[in-house]
């Protein structure tokens, strides 16, 4: 659950920047002058969305990012996508982290003993190489 509420604050944390209720100072005028929204923001705010869903659902989080969403999230980023519709597709992730809060399948915490040791293990595989 804990995994879940990070990634939904960090989206939250994105939206707020696009839509400069964090932060009445923007780093990107000029992306809101061309495209009416910060679409760095609206696109971090969506690729959290998009990873918090396969995180939660999966356990896993898939890189480079897949189709579709590759394609939506440069969409986004390069501001094809109008406001209204990016911030539906923002809208609709956060509901469905939310709902999956109540459905959450990943422990509360990691297994951090399990985590050291593969670090350790991989770390000296890579050394003896």
């Amino acid at each position: 659950m804990r995994s879940i509420r990070r990634f939904l604050g960090y989206l939250e944390s994105q939206l707020g920047a696009m839509n400069g209720t964090r932060s009445r100072h923007t780093n990107r005028p000029e992306l809101i002058a061309e495209h009416g929204y910060d679409t760095k923001f609206a696109m971090h705010a969506a690729r959290l969305g998009v990873q918090g869903l396969e995180f939660a659902r999966t356990g896993r989080i898939t890189l480079p990012i897949p189709e579709p969403h590759r394609t939506l999230l440069r969409a986004i980023r390069s501001g094809d996508v109008p406001l209204a519709e990016t911030l539906r597709v923002i809208n609709e992730l956060r509901a469905d982290l939310i709902t999956e809060l109540d459905h959450d399948r990943l422990p509360d915490e990691p297994d951090r003993a399990w985590i050291d040791s593969w670090l350790i293990a991989a770390y000296q595989q890579e050394w003896r190489d």
